[in-house]
């Protein structure tokens, strides 16, 4: 029997499922009965090289479609909800398609195809950034008409340069965000 909820923890460039914030991701989740799965990259995401950021986010977007696209496609739970952090929100894409929840963790929402995945989707997802991260959008992130968290001196791993307490304190808020999103789900 296929598992009834499944969320698929979808990972960075070089941010992995066992880091804190896609690791709490999964226990919010299991913590309101969700099974999850780890996505893993086979191969090494494509490099910046010389582009320029819009023409590299294409290819990262092109990358996770092709990873993520068949796994998708494999799955047989009845609900699926998707979790991406930064590049792993380019996953945002098939929840728009195919009408799945998602809690996007610090979204490329500038010079990325990204924003307008996000204008299309029917199912409710949560965004997550940081004021201070050039990815990070404030105002296409509340054009969006979903909740969000944002924190303000974090950097993209949603964390404060030599401040492990604060750095603790924006997880601890970020999962406060992620439970309560999760639960209406």
């Amino acid at each position: 029997m296929p598992d009834e909820r499944l969320a698929l923890l979808i990972p960075g460039h070089g941010y992995t499922a066992e880091r804190p914030l896609l690791h709490f991701a999964g226990a919010v989740f299991e913590k309101h009965g969700w099974d999850t799965r780890e996505v893993r990259w086979p191969e090494p995401p494509p490099p910046r090289d010389d582009q320029d950021r819009a023409a590299w986010f294409a290819r990262l977007t092109s990358f996770v479609q092709a990873h993520v696209g068949p796994i998708l496609d494999r799955e047989t739970a009845p609900r699926i909800a998707l979790v991406g952090k930064s590049m792993g929100c380019f996953a945002a894409s098939f929840a728009a398609d195919r009408g799945l929840p998602g809690v996007w963790l610090t979204p490329v929402l500038r010079e990325s195809p990204l924003p307008a995945d996000l204008r299309r989707a029917t199912a409710p997802f949560l965004l997550v950034g940081s004021a201070a991260d050039r990815s990070w959008e404030p105002e296409v992130a509340r054009s969006l008409g979903q909740p969000f968290y944002e924190t303000e001196h974090a950097d993209h791993g949603l964390e404060t340069p030599d401040d492990p307490v604060n750095s603790a304190e924006i997880l601890r808020q970020v999962t406060l965000a992620m439970d309560s999103f999760v639960r209406t789900l």
